[in-house]
């Protein structure tokens, strides 16, 4: 108890004013998987009287670390209560160190602590680091594992040509130094080890990028000409290898089968006309979710009795039916139907333990 009250006093000083928290969002402003995320987070925000500011590094990573410095270099009174942000390419380790220095609460989301060889160790929250709360990031290799798993069998139901007696798979990765990225690869290394009859040829990484993407595609087609699935990390990547097999005259759902992740229209209407054989999405809400776990913890209602780093399913494999039904509830990033409040230990005393289990909200 004595801890907690001391994190309390330590995150915010005046109870009457609105909490405040400031999300450092990795992506581009037009980037349809952060901006979703985005209007989630913005949507909680209103429902839960908290407010939020957002901004974006553009995928630039050394630009996440010039934002946090434009945070801490503001007059005490006007920095936020708490400062939100995803530990992609590995920015985590600095991050921390500058918001500890300020005396700045923070919290991570979408991508957690991975003390990976080579870099930093940053201990548990609360540690090394006691401004530093803690975590919550989407079970990540169930992304990898569910889209590579529902690749497969499409393969398998196609009599795609085998080498050796097992089917060939391609992948295209987001970046090696991102944990969720590595979490989604790990996940789709699962899915081929359990399945026994197929073959990841080679994995490469795009960056997220649909063009580099496209390019990576372009030569791994070239390089392996049996190889018709390719699993990718994300549903852009996913859109530039279906670019690159168009341009050699085939036809994406016919003769090859490609696997995305994300939730834009763009994937959704792909997965509807069986271009895009597999698709899982729903985490851009681990955003929003994170702003009910701070709501709750600036109201005394701390989170670590479920533990400070929160792993916890929020993806979803989509099949015409909830991609028509996603598109219908949220196709506009209206995520206004969505009442926050209820998932608030806070303003629902009988909620015991989260559920941010995405297909909830379908």
């Amino acid at each position: 108890m004595r801890r907690m009250l001391a994190l309390l006093l330590c995150c915010f000083s005046l109870p009457a004013m609105a909490l405040s928290v400031t999300f450092i969002n990795p992506g581009k402003h037009d980037e349809v998987f952060w901006l979703t995320a985005t209007r989630a987070m913005q949507a909680a925000a209103d429902d839960l009287g908290i407010r939020l500011q957002v901004l974006y590094a553009e995928r630039e990573h050394p630009r996440v670390l010039a934002l946090a410095q434009q945070i801490i270099a503001q007059p005490a009174a006007q920095r936020p209560d708490y400062v939100v942000f995803s530990n992609d390419y590995g920015t985590a380790p600095e991050l921390l160190r500058l918001f500890e220095a300020a005396g700045i609460c923070s919290f991570m989301a979408f991508s957690g602590r991975d003390d990976q060889p080579g870099q930093p160790a940053i201990g548990l929250p609360r540690m090394n680091f006691r401004h530093w709360l803690g975590s919550l990031e989407p079970r990540a290799g169930d992304a990898g594992y569910l889209t590579a798993r529902a690749l497969i069998e499409r393969g398998r139901r196609a009599g795609l040509p085998r080498i050796n007696g097992k089917l060939p798979l391609l992948a295209i990765g987001g970046d090696r130094s991102t944990p969720s990225s590595l979490r989604r690869s790990e996940g789709l290394r699962r899915a081929v080890s359990e399945a026994g009859d197929v073959v990841l040829l080679q994995e490469v990484y795009a960056g997220w990028s649909q063009q580099r993407a496209q390019e990576q595609g372009d030569w791994l087609f070239r390089r392996y000409p049996q190889a018709r699935l390719l699993w990718a990390g994300n549903d852009l990547m996913a859109f530039g290898a279906m670019d690159a097999w168009r341009h050699r005259g085939g036809t994406p759902g016919k003769d090859a089968f490609f696997s995305g992740i994300n939730t834009s229209a763009q994937a959704m209407a792909a997965l509807r006309d069986d271009s895009l054989s597999a698709l899982a999405g729903g985490h851009f809400i681990a955003g929003a979710w994170s702003l009910v776990v701070l709501y709750d913890f600036h109201h005394g209602h701390d989170f670590a009795d479920e533990g400070l780093e929160l792993v916890r399913p929020m993806f979803t494999l989509f099949d015409d039916r909830s991609a028509a039904r996603f598109m219908q509830h949220y196709g506009k990033l209206d995520f206004s139907r969505v009442d926050f409040r209820r998932y608030s230990k806070q303003h629902n005393p009988r909620v015991r333990r989260y559920n941010f289990d995405f297909r909830q909200l379908l």
